[in-house]
Order: C-alpha cells, then structure tokens, then sequence
C-alpha cells in the first residue's frame, strides 16, 4: 500500500471514530492537527502526500501524523514492493477485520446512536476479539444480561426489553 492510500485510509477511520459519519476531510484533519496537537500541515500539502506528487514525508510530519492517528511512524511510508498484508499473523488479520466490521456497522446504525457508539467501543479496543467473546458468554447467562442492563444502563432497562431477552435465552423469537 502506498504513503497516500494510508493517509486517506486513517481519514476514513478517524472521521468515523470522531463520529463524523464520513472520512475526514483532508481540510479536517489539517484543523485538527492544528487545534489538537500544536503542529500543522496544509491541505495542499496533504493533498500532495495522497496524490504521489511528494512521496515522502519529512520526520517532523510524519512524527506529527502517526501522534495524531495514533500508529507507529513506520506505518507512514510506502510498503516495500511485494509485501502482502496476508503475512501478519491470523490473530492480528483477524482483529483488523473485526474492527473494520465494527466501524462499517456503526456508520451503518448511525440513527440509533447508543448502538452506533457501543460498536465503535470495541472497536476501539485493543482486543476485538476478547470483547466480542466476553459479550457471547454474557449473552449465554440471560439473567446476568439482565442484571448487567439494570446496574449499568437502568433507564434502558424495560419490561420489553427483559421479556426479549428471557424469550430468546429460552430459545423462542421474541
């Protein structure tokens, strides 16, 4: 993957991460780094970066964007030719894929913003997996589903929504 392809790429997921509900523009993320980390670059020369007219960053801008977007400043250079993302491991491959799964579903539920939210949550986590795994042992316990939304989100907690949940665990449609 090319410098520019990432670079539009990290906008994708962090304009939905910020809940923009769209990639963020190269405009945006020019503010941004100027409001939220003291430094600036010009959308002229980010537009620059993503189109291959500059194919390399200076230090001090790729430091700035991988603090920024919160990956490694190897990241923000061209892969060596031949490389293949298929060569990280089946764990690491498995959670970019759930996370990228997460972010589309939570753009997807955008009017049900609770849902949206909790999607983007784990997502975020560092360990997609566990989190989703934790959430099926969770669900295999519907009391404990129960007791859970009464501690932790009492106002969603309604009759409705228990009687859903026994049904299911009891294995009928709700």
């Amino acid at each position: 993957m090319k410098l520019g392809e990432k670079l539009r790429y990290l906008r994708l997921v962090e304009g939905t991460l910020r809940g923009l509900g769209r990639e963020m523009t190269q405009q945006d993320l020019a503010r941004a780094l100027k409001k939220e980390m003291g430094g600036g670059l010009s959308q002229s020369y980010l537009s620059q970066i993503e189109s291959g007219a500059r194919p390399h960053l200076t230090n001090s801008s790729r430091m700035l964007l991988a603090r920024f977007f919160k990956v490694h400043p190897g990241y923000l250079v061209d892969d060596p030719e031949g490389y293949h993302t298929e060569l990280t491991s089946d764990l690491r491959a498995t959670q970019d894929r759930l996370d990228l799964w997460l972010i589309n579903g939570a753009e997807e539920f955008t009017a049900d913003p609770e849902l949206s939210h909790a999607m983007l949550l784990i997502a975020k986590d560092r360990d997609t997996r566990k989190c989703l795994v934790l959430l099926g042992a969770i669900l295999e316990a519907p009391e404990l589903v129960d007791r859970l939304s009464e501690v932790l989100k009492p106002a969603a907690t309604t009759p409705s929504h228990r009687d859903g949940a026994r049904k299911r665990a009891a294995g009928a449609n709700p």
